[in-house]
């Protein structure tokens, strides 16, 4: 499956197993990433161990960025398994949970890659189901479901977790209609999906809600789904924060905006923000007795400013690996300060010549200008340049641990 070799009845490496025990489906990798989960390992694979192998082949790729005792748990618990355990420890956990289920679909060597999470909420007694359900009904991806009939998210600790888990749902749907059309659980952690449906390298995750990015940006044509009842944590604490949340939230904005008509809307929409910080400056200013023009030269800063953060955090965060900060940062106060030297002229023809008030002239200059800025600022600044700063960066998860048999 990936180079394993065994002779215990019921692995791949034995070929009694596909003639005898193998009905339908084919093999399965159980993808699981942990940080520092070791109070459950043990108990994770004594039930994929009693629920799995019996029914299909599989192997178990945890994918580690724990600080605690958790790999060497794994490599003492994986002696018992019958079958391939392998953990890939990353130094650096690029992209958190999500990006460590990437690294794992791009280890896995099975027709099938189920993703499950390592607190044993999520049951390894539905993985067979998950993978029939994706022979029988020819789809690329199977999603469990708390939100159909016959699931539940009974193990999900607190109202307040409740309530989170709600109104995340209910904005993932909102944003993402037509991609997230047909999977009743967006937030779900637990799925099986086709390895030939999606390409890992197309991925780039933020945070722990990885089907809402394969849905996203690679979503197979065939989706389905099974219930599943969401079981309480095994040990430990949930590893849900606040951080967690916000890491979300700029992980919604990053895929919102990945169209290149919403992501015109949302550099608008963060532009007309910074006419606060720009108002307020320019009041100041002209305030302690500062002529109009150069106040509103300096007062242009301060919005620029506050709209290159925003752009930074929001609009263009897979981007700014291309080019060092005070590269981006003066690029786009140069395209805006380039973009006040053009409004303000215009602004004056507009009000001398037109005769128009001066607000009215703002407003349009503002919007002939707004598409020149836009390009400007995505070709100029956030444009790839032909060698990245990080184009030779080492692989950052290697394999650490595997099943001695």
């Amino acid at each position: 499956m990936s180079g394993h070799e065994s002779t215990v009845p019921g692995e791949l490496g034995d070929p009694a197993a596909y003639a005898v025990e193998v009905p339908e489906p084919g093999a399965v990798t159980i993808v699981v990433p942990t940080f520092n989960e070791s109070a459950n390992i043990r108990q994770l694979l004594h039930q994929i161990t009693e629920s799995v192998p019996s029914r299909l082949p599989c192997e178990v790729v945890f994918v580690d960025d724990s600080t605690d005792d958790t790999p060497q748990v794994i490599r003492e618990a994986a002696q018992d398994c019958p079958f391939p355990v392998t953990v890939l420890h990353r130094a650096e956990p690029v992209g958190g949970l999500g990006g460590a289920v990437v690294e794992g679909m791009k280890a896995a060597g099975s027709d099938w890659i189920v993703v499950m999470d390592g607190d044993c909420q999520h049951p390894p007694s539905l993985v067979p189901e998950l993978v029939a359900t994706g022979e029988r009904t020819n789809a690329g991806l199977v999603v469990a479901s708390r939100y159909i009939k016959g699931g539940s998210r009974a193990g999900l600790a607190g109202s307040y977790r409740v309530a989170v888990s709600r109104a995340a749902t209910w904005l993932t749907k909102t944003l993402f209609p037509r991609r997230l059309h047909g999977i009743s659980d967006p937030m779900s952690g637990f799925f099986a999906v086709r390895r030939s449906a999606v390409t890992a390298e197309t991925l780039t995750p933020l945070g722990y809600k990885i089907l809402l990015e394969l849905a996203v940006r690679s979503r197979p044509r065939t989706v389905t789904e099974v219930p599943f009842v969401f079981q309480e944590r095994f040990a430990g604490d949930s590893k849900s924060t606040a951080a967690e949340g916000r890491r979300f939230l700029r992980h919604l904005a990053g895929l919102r905006t990945a169209d290149p008509l919403a992501r015109m809307v949302v550099f608008g929409l963060i532009g007309a923000t910074g006419f606060v910080p720009n108002l307020l400056g320019l009041w100041a200013l002209t305030s302690l007795g500062m002529h109009y023009l150069p106040a509103e030269i300096l007062a242009n800063q301060l919005g620029v400013a506050w709209n290159f953060l925003l752009i930074e955090r929001l609009l263009f965060r897979d981007r700014r690996r291309h080019r060092r900060l005070w590269d981006r940062l003066g690029r786009f106060a140069l395209l805006a300060n380039a973009d006040l030297v053009l409004r303000i002229p215009l602004i004056a023809l507009l009000v001398g010549a037109f005769g128009m008030a001066a607000l009215p002239a703002t407003a349009l200059a503002l919007v002939t200008t707004f598409v020149l800025r836009f390009v400007g600022t995505e070709a100029l600044v956030y444009l790839p340049r032909r060698r990245p700063i990080d184009e030779a960066a080492p692989e950052r998860g290697s394999r650490t641990a595997r099943r001695a048999v």
